[in-house]
């Protein structure tokens, strides 16, 4: 994969397809996509960020998936549905930061979130970052990891930001984090 910087800005704003299997088992939410994922059409998929080697690192995955600039190979993206993983996010509108989105965004979208898992049931959610769903969900003192309140029905994790940005956790640290609710969504023992 290949973007120029003025490459990617023509993919600000735009949105990302969720990816919803059936059966839902547990469903991650990212915060908003980020250009690369704009561009490509696939979550989580700027070079760097650490979500795919972790869900590896965590038995969630057997490889990382292959992201090219047309996307996820539909092998890999297989893979996601069969194990009844789906990816959504807070906010739909791709951005170069989170920090460009506002609040009122990460309230709006915490409360399309809650109608989203409703209709979908899946058992598990794992918001992956904790000062989005502070702010998204009006919980100031969160901590990671799973709360006390469930969200539609389903219990609620929020665990670590995959993004380079996040020093502090590594792949390790975020292996252990989403292992947590892939083992109570029953995609991994």
């Amino acid at each position: 994969m290949g973007f120029r910087a003025a490459d990617l800005e023509r993919f600000r704003n735009r949105t990302v397809p969720d990816l919803l299997p059936e059966p839902l088992r547990l469903l991650f939410v990212g915060i908003n996509p980020g250009l690369w994922t704009a561009a490509t059409g696939a979550h989580f998929a700027r070079p760097g960020n650490r979500f795919y080697p972790a869900l590896v690192a965590a038995g969630v995955l057997p490889h990382h998936p292959t992201i090219t600039d047309d996307g996820m190979a539909p092998a890999d993206r297989d893979l996601l549905v069969v194990r009844g993983i789906g990816i959504t996010n807070l906010v739909p509108r791709a951005t170069a930061r989170a920090d460009e989105l506002s609040r009122d965004e990460l309230r709006a979208g915490a409360h399309a979130l809650a109608v989203l898992v409703a209709e979908r049931r899946p058992p598990v959610v794992a918001v992956v970052g904790l000062t989005a769903y502070r702010q998204g969900f009006n919980r100031p003192r969160a901590v990671s990891g799973e709360q006390p309140e469930p969200l539609g029905g389903a219990r609620l994790w929020v665990v670590p930001n995959p993004s380079g940005l996040n020093a502090h956790d590594t792949i390790d640290s975020l292996a252990r984090a989403y292992a947590e609710p892939a083992r109570a969504a029953g995609v991994i023992a």
